[in-house]
């Protein structure tokens, strides 16, 4: 009888205890899902004051930088930039503009520089002094510049009453034949079309004046000019390297030493086009003027004078000197002619296009012909003739550069990354930094010298 009660009471002590912990587990489960629960909306302000709650954090917003999609961003970044690189660009086209004169005449003066500096070299070679050696070559250079000038007036001076006579001939003949002509072309059309001439000068005689007036600035202009260029000749000739120096000084150190290499090779870019440039165009005004003087068009010396002056101009010189000469045969000696010159000065410009630039100027000052017209259109457009004739050996050094300073940032990069040592180092193989391109054939990046081997 004892025991039955003691195992009565140990039965009844465990199920207290499994209800107790069913009981913490069914509030746990309640906690839980309250928790999980969206909170109630306040039915009214003192229903809340009856059962006040925690504040509900506000959900955090993303970054707005983060919910712009990646393309914008990139965009965005991409034209702020180009929007400074433009403004910097139109205040640098500014200043030239407001001083057209002295940067003409310093751009001359390097070109000019670039084709006499050869010979001031072998005069010093020579055992020539530098004042005597630059000084003979500057006078000898401007000599002769000037003597093709005069030689040109004085033809032109000299033919102009009979180019005059053989352009009224010629003009006579032209009209007859095109009333001959199956273009059905009438006597009255032709007398309204000189009409028309004869008005439209009438018209415009005070403009003709007032640039008459002009020319006398121009004139000025151009002497200043010249004695500019003549005199920043003289001192690139015999101070150009200190003066390198001393615009290396400008740049900052970190990026001074791939300025000093670059600016080497942008001067063999640029000699190489001022020499090769001369020697085309000398062969493109010895050419085409033997075959206008054997034609019997008159002033044959200065229309080669001319031809060769406007070669200078890449594409667009070619085609006007060529014009010009068509034009002075057609007028002076007949259609016959006229159409002999063309052949001439077209073959002479597709032997010129096709054979001797790229056997004279090679590859070192190779542009595509795409970016020589619009160089030469840009260059035409912001500064005139001017701008035309130097844009084109712009485009050649800049090319140059822009291939240089590429092949030596990969330079430093391979330079500066972790080589392998040990074992593992025998089997990377050399890296050579490739060519900048047709602009400038740069040598290539020399291997990296294989690590000493651990004796570790």
């Amino acid at each position: 009888m004892s025991r039955v009660p003691g195992w009565l009471g140990r039965l009844g002590a465990g199920l207290s205890e499994m209800s107790e912990r069913l009981d913490e587990r069914r509030a746990e489960v309640e906690r839980e899902g309250a928790e999980q629960e969206p909170a109630p909306a306040k039915a009214s302000a003192p229903a809340a004051e009856e059962f006040p709650h925690e504040p509900v954090a506000p959900v955090p917003r993303p970054d707005p930088a983060q919910a712009v999609p990646w393309g914008v961003r990139v965009a965005a970044e991409a034209s702020w930039r180009l929007l400074v690189l433009a403004g910097t660009l139109w205040v640098l086209i500014r200043v030239i503009s407001a001083i057209q004169l002295v940067v003409m005449a310093f751009v001359v003066a390097l070109l000019l520089t670039a084709l006499l500096q050869p010979t001031v070299a072998r005069l010093k070679r020579a055992g020539v002094p530098g004042g005597a050696a630059t000084a003979l070559t500057a006078i000898l250079g401007f000599v002769v510049i000037g003597l093709m000038g005069w030689f040109v007036t004085w033809q032109v001076m000299a033919n102009i009453d009979n180019l005059s006579d053989q352009v009224q001939d010629g003009i006579d003949d032209l009209r007859r034949w095109l009333l001959n002509s199956p273009f059905h072309v009438t006597d009255k059309q032709i007398n309204g079309i000189a009409k028309n001439l004869r008005d439209a000068i009438g018209n415009n005689t005070d403009s003709i004046t007032s640039a008459g007036l002009e020319g006398v600035t121009v004139v000025v202009e151009a002497l200043t000019g010249i004695l500019l260029a003549f005199f920043s000749t003289l001192f690139l000739l015999y101070d150009g390297r200190r003066i390198w120096e001393w615009t290396l000084k400008l740049v900052p150190a970190a990026a001074r030493p791939g300025v000093a290499g670059a600016g080497p090779r942008a001067w063999a870019t640029l000699t190489a086009y001022v020499r090769g440039t001369v020697i085309v165009a000398l062969i493109d005004a010895i050419f085409i003027g033997l075959g206008i003087y054997f034609l019997n068009v008159p002033m044959a010396v200065p229309l080669a004078v001319f031809i060769f002056l406007f070669s200078f101009i890449p594409l667009v010189g070619a085609v006007a000197s060529g014009a010009l000469a068509v034009v002075v045969a057609l007028v002076t000696q007949g259609v016959f002619a006229a159409v002999m010159t063309l052949a001439v000065v077209l073959a002479v410009q597709q032997i010129e296009g096709h054979i001797l630039q790229p056997f004279i100027l090679g590859r070192a000052v190779r542009v595509h012909p795409l970016a020589v017209v619009l160089s030469v259109a840009a260059g035409g457009m912001v500064a005139g003739i001017g701008g035309a004739i130097v844009a084109v050996p712009l485009v050649a050094v800049t090319n140059t550069v822009v291939g240089y300073l590429h092949t030596y940032s990969r330079e430093q990069a391979l330079r500066q990354a972790p080589r392998p040592r040990g074992a593992t180092a025998s089997n990377v193989a050399p890296v050579t930094a490739a060519p900048a391109g047709d602009a400038a054939e740069d040598p290539p990046v020399p291997p990296a010298e294989p690590p000493a081997p651990d004796h570790a």
